[in-house]
């Protein structure tokens, strides 16, 4: 039985012209069956990101940079609406290799720290068109010099950058994460996470919380960065518009994000 629905922005439930209003209902429903929800992002839980989980599930867990943190919400006046349960931090030298590695390669960076701080280097017009998608305006800052650690790094790529060149260049001790979003098409997102951390160990960090195994889990999602949750869950849900990868890994798959895909996979688990 299904107990835990983790679910993906980017692609799930944020299309190109925002979440599509047919979700929201389907949510109430899921919630009033008991079902929890948890959004699985690799957004930092700030900005819309955030509006999005508290309007999910203001009473949860959820997931954010990739699985580098995980936040408790609450409506608990004695308590702090937003904390942290946990948090990976990226292993200074090897974030620090791979800073100079962006630089080298004039790959536009973003850095996240384990306070919230979203900071970038340059004035990349793709930078300025992420804090726009995210909602929440970045600081410019040398990476190198931050005074809190790093938990998660990001280069944005179009399809003329030396992606490939980066990825073979990474330091051990890093994961890559490549995500896209339908909001800013041909576009590549790698965030970088300690190795180890990603969406699938925090998936299970908050599957162990709840007391759930992932058998009681299900996933929606639509991207690569997707893939070890949907195959690891008892139930794994490809959105209509996932590639074809994604689709043979899953267990059902449902309506693109904006022919209300996720609308009809939380109807999957709603029976009349």
């Amino acid at each position: 039985m299904i107990r835990l629905v983790f679910v993906d922005v980017d692609g799930t439930l944020v299309g190109e012209k925002g979440v599509p209003p047919c979700v929201w209902p389907a949510v109430e429903k899921a919630r009033r069956r008991g079902l929890r929800l948890s959004l699985l992002t690799g957004r930092p839980g700030r900005g819309e990101a955030l509006a999005l989980a508290q309007r999910l599930a203001p009473e949860g867990l959820h997931v954010f940079e990739s699985g580098a943190v995980v936040l408790a919400l609450t409506q608990d006046p004695h308590e702090p609406p937003v904390k942290p349960l946990r948090v990976e931090a990226l292993p200074l030298e090897a974030a620090q290799e791979a800073v100079r590695l962006a630089r080298r390669l004039g790959l536009p960076l973003e850095g996240y720290t384990a306070e919230g701080g979203f900071y970038v280097e340059g004035d990349s017009p793709l930078l300025k068109a992420h804090q726009a998608l995210l909602g929440v305006e970045a600081e410019g800052a040398d990476l190198l010099r931050l005074g809190s650690p790093l938990v998660r790094l990001q280069v944005l790529a179009e399809a003329h950058a030396p992606l490939e060149v980066f990825l073979e260049g990474l330091p051990p001790g890093l994961a890559a994460h490549v995500a896209e979003s339908p909001k800013m098409p041909g576009v590549r997102f790698v965030s970088l996470t300690k190795k180890g951390v990603g969406k699938l160990s925090a998936a299970r960090f908050v599957a162990e919380a709840y007391g759930l195994s992932l058998e009681e889990c299900a996933m929606v999602g639509d991207g690569e960065n997707d893939l070890e949750v949907i195959r690891a869950v008892g139930l794994g849900i490809a959105m209509g518009n996932a590639p074809e990868r994604v689709k043979r890994a899953a267990q059902k798959v449902v309506a693109p994000v904006e022919a209300c895909g996720l609308a009809e996979a939380l109807d999957l688990l709603n029976p009349p």
